[in-house]
């Protein structure tokens, strides 16, 4: 296919020219990603109403399964995108035409907010909830595969050693977008609205694709293959390289079960943790924000102080780095299991004190709902309410207050409960964070450099499958122990304990993987160096 753009890298020893333009437009399309999937579990939980105002909330089980098949499908859709890219339209022309379709699914979630009016001529809340996250999991996802090997694409012989470094840059932008979305989002949730919330991300997708477009000079196109491109990618050397890198990809996605639930249980478990943090009272799904700022310290911290010192002692192979950061995510599960053990515990003690308000009438119902709508807990309000108008049994009282640790007496006297400290789950962030590094930033690249050149984006594509499998697993188990009501029967800690149970069994099994794994670096044999494995 003829192109005015240019096809092959420059040959130079320096970054290339159009990195600047790729960097910059993931970091803002990351803001435009993570903005929005940071207040999805709390919308839903908290937020979501009919389209006569009522309340149509999602239990907590719901709302994580909800979430998991969303980033499911977000990381589903890669495998669409690379085969389009390579065989079909090229990268360029694949990113574009799916970020005007991400475009769209961001105005689809602001028109959550619509007038009545409007929304009785249309789709209610939930309708373009629906809408908007599927177009968004197709945007999404169908450029991250095209984009990551973009990045790799832009590389000749002479600057083939900067690949690992600008990599690692690559998930800094990531990060400075996720880290800012985070704080502000769910702010703009709880004081603007959905409208607001999520029309803000959806600005800067636009951002993002006006920024690729500006770079199109900049940087290298590689033209799509044809039907050629299924016959080399699905060869002898194509099969060869995907039949070694799907045991790897199946153990990763187990660590992505987990680690994608810092966006969904883990928001829902701090809904019930003091979330006072450095003189500052956070809104649950703020707290997600450690993650990325702690990325941008351990990015540099990992690849100039900690991976030195440790291949002084022992070689530091792409594997090994895994295996490691697998045992660091079953450590930041079990301290997250803890914290759900004092949460339950605290629950028990709460409800011994709520009980005996409510059987003597000393209960303050109009005090507690504002006490309730002021800590967010809006589903805990409408039950109550529901509770006392239809003169429910005790225990329908007392669930909504012990979920929402308030109870407001007569006498105007305030009971609180006593919940355990967020600093257990920012200590779980920690750990996670330096999992995180040792696994996805090393799978990123290491995907890159284990991919036969003419298949680079459908391997990209693999890598991300593994994140919708990991997603889909979580999902899957919410589903199955889903009871009538919508809740699951694992209840409280015992649904922490069993994926780290998961993940520990996991990273045992794993040990085979990294022991018979034999790397071919594909990177460094096109530029004419020798391969170490």
């Amino acid at each position: 296919m003829a192109t005015k753009y240019r096809t092959v890298p420059e040959v130079t020893d320096k970054m290339p020219r159009g990195i600047g333009y790729i960097v910059g437009n993931e970091a803002a399309e990351r803001f435009s990603f993570y903005g929005m999937k940071t207040i999805l579990a709390v919308f839903m939980t908290q937020y979501l109403l009919t389209v006569a105002g009522e309340p149509a909330y999602l239990t907590k089980t719901e709302a994580t399964e909800w979430v998991s098949l969303f980033v499911a499908s977000a990381y589903f859709f890669p495998v669409i995108g690379a085969l389009i890219a390579d065989a079909i339209l090229g990268k360029y022309m694949t990113i574009m035409l799916l970020s005007i379709i991400y475009c769209l699914g961001h105005i689809c979630l602001a028109f959550i907010d619509l007038p009545t009016a409007v929304l009785e001529s249309t789709l209610d809340p939930r309708g373009w909830l629906i809408a908007g996250l599927v177009l968004v999991a197709m945007g999404s996802g169908g450029i991250k595969p095209c984009v990551s090997a973009n990045v790799g694409d832009q590389f000749g012989a002479k600057n083939a050693h900067l690949l690992e470094r600008v990599y690692g840059w690559f998930y800094f932008a990531i990060n400075v977008g996720s880290l800012f979305s985070t704080l502000l989002t769910p702010w703009m949730l709880k004081n603007y609205g959905a409208g607001w919330a999520f029309g803000i991300p959806g600005i800067l997708m636009a951002m993002a694709t006006i920024i690729f477009w500006m770079g199109r000079n900049k940087f290298v196109h590689v033209q799509p293959r044809g039907w050629a491109y299924l016959h080399e990618s699905f060869g002898r050397t194509g099969l060869r390289a995907i039949l070694k890198l799907i045991p790897v990809y199946l153990f990763v996605a187990v660590f992505w079960s987990l680690y994608d639930q810092s966006g969904s249980s883990w928001v829902l478990q701090a809904q019930q943790m003091n979330c006072s943090f450095l003189g500052i009272t956070w809104l649950e799904s703020q707290v997600q924000a450690i993650n990325p700022l702690l990325i941008l310290v351990f990015i540099p911290l990992f690849a100039y102080v900690i991976y030195p010192l440790a291949s002084k002692v022992i070689t530091l192979t792409a594997t090994r780095k895994l295996f490691c950061g697998f045992l660091l995510t079953v450590a930041a599960f079990s301290i997250s299991s803890y914290a759900q053990e004092l949460i339950d515990k605290e629950e028990v003690r709460f409800a011994a004190v709520a009980r005996p308000i409510v059987e003597s009438g000393q209960l303050n119902v109009e005090a507690t709902i504002v006490a309730m709508e002021h800590l967010e807990m809006n589903a805990s309000m409408a039950k109550l309410s529901a509770a006392v108008k239809n003169n429910g049994a005790l225990a329908a009282m007392v669930t909504p207050l012990v979920n929402a640790g308030v109870v407001v007496s007569m006498d105007g006297t305030v009971t609180r409960a006593q919940w355990p400290s967020i600093g257990w789950q920012l200590l779980a962030y920690i750990v996670l964070t330096a999992g995180e590094v040792l696994v996805s930033i090393t799978c990123l690249e290491f995907s890159y450099s284990q991919s036969p050149k003419q298949m680079k984006s459908f391997i990209m594509s693999l890598f991300l499958l593994s994140v919708s499998a990991g997603n889909l697993f979580t999902a899957l188990v919410n589903r199955l122990t889903m009871d009538a009501n919508g809740n699951s029967t694992l209840v409280g800690a015992s649904y922490f304990w069993f994926f780290t149970y998961t993940m520990a069994v996991s990273t045992l099994l794993f040990i085979v993987v990294m022991v018979l794994y034999k790397p071919r670096n594909y990177v460094t044999e096109d530029a004419g160096v020798v391969s170490n494995p």
